[in-house]
């Protein structure tokens, strides 16, 4: 924790609170949804839907929430979308119908969109660049990391007393931030630069671009994916000419934002769609239960929060780049220790070194990725950082997903498909270690010329 006075600390609490929240939500639906079918006599088509509607929302709505916290002043957008996901948390826990239970999903999804970044942009603006940031950026990525490993065990305790309360969950914690965050959090006003005026062209392009290549890669659906690239091509276009554009160009002139939301992206393909194969596996394959599995995986939580803990004090030491490389290869590592796992893997000798393996190498990764996303840029543009680097990941979660997914088609048998896709997803690892390791890099100022 970083060391400030209470007030500050208070602050912290509550902004790490709500992206726990909001990871926690990624992966709390996993275990339910076959309870959910067999009770409502839902089908497996509109059942996906569950979790794909908040990951499609969620994604798609994060440069535009970015952005709309820097206009319209990030206390006030992130309680708005703080109560907004309470309130369909709530009314999810209470509906008996499928398709309104999607779209609680879909709303909660947006809701998440505008909280992340108006979080993560507060935590920015509230810690001076440096130590005190590092560190607090260090605990802002483990209560995210956290919260997902939560969700997945979280899930499985509370599955077996009743799906509803997989809804409920979030409503007590969500209330009682709402409650404190009124105290704590500054005021202040819009940060320079938010009367500039509101890119409406360029958010319709951004935002429709994303929604369509998540469902694209969701659905592999090849037609909704030509027409994303095609408005996200308009919204390059559109952004040039723009005098306050959504998201100035000139941001990714910035070596360590491109570097960090590249590595980010491959980060993610790397770990979410490992932990979607993993799942499978775990179940599929050495016949563990949904509890299990998410007892399971408690290990590798572990181990990322002890590594988060010391994330901050090593990034000090060592510098961004190397503690990113450092934690993308130490998480490959993890994940190709996975193939030494057959049909009968046993847990203490092959699965928990490669789990904790694995959360070492996430809790290093991830936290360097974040501040270098945030770093070099002014405070008028930290909602943007924090909807970019948030962004990059939910892009590159749906595409580990779909790539790892169609990939274990390719292994002949069960067994080879998780071999291919636990390699691929090793890949990914390795391609975003490179990235950090080049792009994070501290560089030297350029000689100043002499008369």
């Amino acid at each position: 924790m970083p060391r400030t006075d209470g007030r500050e600390r208070t602050a912290l609490v509550v902004l790490c609170a709500a992206v726990f929240l909001d990871s926690m939500d990624l992966s709390l639906m996993g275990v339910a949804l076959p309870a959910i079918g067999r009770d409502l006599s839902l089908p497996e088509s509109l059942l996906q839907w569950l979790m794909s509607g908040y990951a499609i929302a969620y994604g798609g709505f994060l440069l535009l929430g970015g952005r709309i916290a820097d206009l319209f002043g990030r206390r006030r957008v992130f309680l708005l979308s703080l109560a907004v996901f309470a309130a369909a948390s709530l009314a999810g826990g209470l509906l008996s119908d499928g398709w309104p239970l999607v779209v609680t999903r879909v709303v909660k999804g947006v809701a998440a969109a505008l909280t992340a970044p108006a979080a993560l942009s507060l935590i920015t603006t509230t810690f001076a660049e440096g130590p005190s940031r590092n560190r607090a950026l260090g605990v802002y990525a483990l209560a995210g990391a956290t919260g997902y490993t939560a969700g997945l065990i979280a899930s499985g305790l509370l599955t077996e007393i009743s799906w509803r309360l997989v809804f409920f969950l979030p409503v007590p914690v969500a209330v009682l931030v709402l409650a404190v965050a009124p105290l704590v959090l500054p005021r202040g006003l819009r940060p320079p630069g938010a009367r500039e005026g509101f890119d409406v062209a360029g958010a319709g392009a951004v935002t429709g671009g994303v929604l369509l290549l998540v469902f694209a890669l969701t659905e592999r659906n090849w037609p909704a994916g030509v027409v994303a690239v095609l408005l996200l091509g308009a919204f390059v276009l559109v952004e040039r000419r723009q005098s306050a554009p959504l998201v100035p160009l000139e941001v990714f002139g910035v070596a360590t934002v491109r570097a960090a939301n590249l590595s980010a992206l491959a980060w993610a393909c790397a770990t979410i769609g490992w932990q979607f194969v993993a799942v499978l596996y775990l179940q599929q394959v050495l016949g563990y239960t949904a509890l299990a599995t998410g007892l399971g995986i408690v290990p590798m939580g572990l181990a990322i929060v002890v590594t988060a803990n010391l994330a901050g004090r090593l990034i000090g030491r060592w510098g961004l780049g190397r503690v990113a490389a450092t934690g993308m290869l130490v998480q490959g590592a993890g994940i190709l220790l996975f193939l030494r796992a057959g049909a009968g893997g046993d847990y203490l000798t092959v699965l928990l070194p490669a789990l904790v393996v694995h959360g070492i190498g996430n809790g290093l990764s991830f936290p360097s990725l974040n501040i270098a996303a945030v770093g070099g840029l002014p405070d008028e543009r930290q909602g943007l950082a924090s909807g970019l680097i948030t962004s990059s990941v939910q892009i590159g979660a749906g595409i580990g997903v779909a790539a790892l997914a169609a990939l274990m088609t390719l292994g002949g048998s069960a067994l080879g498909g998780y071999r291919i896709a636990f390699l691929t997803a090793g890949g990914f690892s390795l391609l975003g270690a490179v990235i950090a390791a080049y792009g994070l890099r501290p560089r030297r100022p350029a000689p100043v010329p002499t008369a």
